[in-house]
């Protein structure tokens, strides 16, 4: 009796630690109202609360979920699920180049991939009002897109070329908690390419893109917004299958499914 006690203790310790696991690296993100910047021509949106990744997907994450999901290595993907582009970067199923650091973030990964890898963590990718809610945070302020030393803080990231040397965690978090939204890497989003760039048409979509690292945002009439401006035009430019160097991602969680 007292082994099979002990059996049942020991059982429930494990399980607790797997649900631990999952969720220690995650932090509550308040949702509030707040209007977006670019493209959204002033529309206000509700964010509700949800749990979003500390920290963007790993190599050696996604080097685990690979392990575990063998449908989704480099050479058994289906082409309707990424380019030739995906992991193009691992040398084997399972083994990324010597170079790469195991604490840099998963990069050549296509939306489709992600989105299953998130599912498999019970998340799912945020969606891009979830994103950019987080992400205008600075330090110590949850809305900082109205400093300007903020914004061309993260005008120079976005300029500063992303090599495969850089890690997770390095720069310091925002006001949620949450780490590398900016300067790292790109990151995927639930819907990433439902947002209109210029409002009229999902045509403009290709010829905003194209303004991408120019000087010619037509909307753009601050630093403010040209930052927006930029994630949007990436956005816009991408297909499901697309799997790049400098775009990764990180998960989130509803709280109305982890109460179940």
């Amino acid at each position: 009796m007292k082994t099979k006690v002990f059996s049942l203790f020991m059982l429930c310790l494990g399980v607790q630690s797997l649900m631990f696991g999952q969720a220690k690296d995650m932090v509550l993100i308040e949702g509030s109202r707040y209007i977006p910047l670019y493209g959204r021509d002033s529309i206000v949106v509700e964010v509700k609360d949800f749990k979003m990744d500390i920290y963007p997907v790993s190599t050696e994450n996604y080097k685990q979920f690979l392990k575990d999901n063998p449908k989704w290595r480099k050479s058994k993907i289906v082409s309707l699920f990424a380019d030739k582009s995906y992991l193009s970067n691992w040398k084997t199923d399972l083994e990324p180049n010597d170079s790469i650091h195991p604490n840099s973030p998963v990069n050549y990964v296509s939306w489709f991939a992600a989105k299953a890898y998130c599912e498999c963590q019970n998340k799912r990718l945020p969606t891009i009002d979830e994103w950019e809610y987080v992400a205008m945070a600075d330090e110590t302020t949850k809305d900082a897109r109205v400093k300007p030393s903020y914004n061309a803080q993260i005008l120079a990231w976005y300029e500063a070329p992303r090599t495969k040397e850089n890690r997770i965690g390095e720069t310091p978090k925002n006001a949620w908690g949450v780490y590398d939204l900016h300067g790292l890497v790109w990151e995927w989003t639930l819907d990433f390419n439902s947002v209109l760039i210029t409002g009229e048409s999902r045509k403009d979509v290709d010829k905003d893109s194209n303004l991408f690292c120019g000087s010619a945002a037509v909307n753009a009439t601050d630093l403010m917004n040209y930052a927006a401006f930029m994630r949007y035009a990436i956005r816009g430019s991408l297909k499901a299958k697309y799997a790049m160097k400098n775009l990764g991602f990180r998960c989130v969680q509803d709280i109305k499914k982890e109460n179940k």
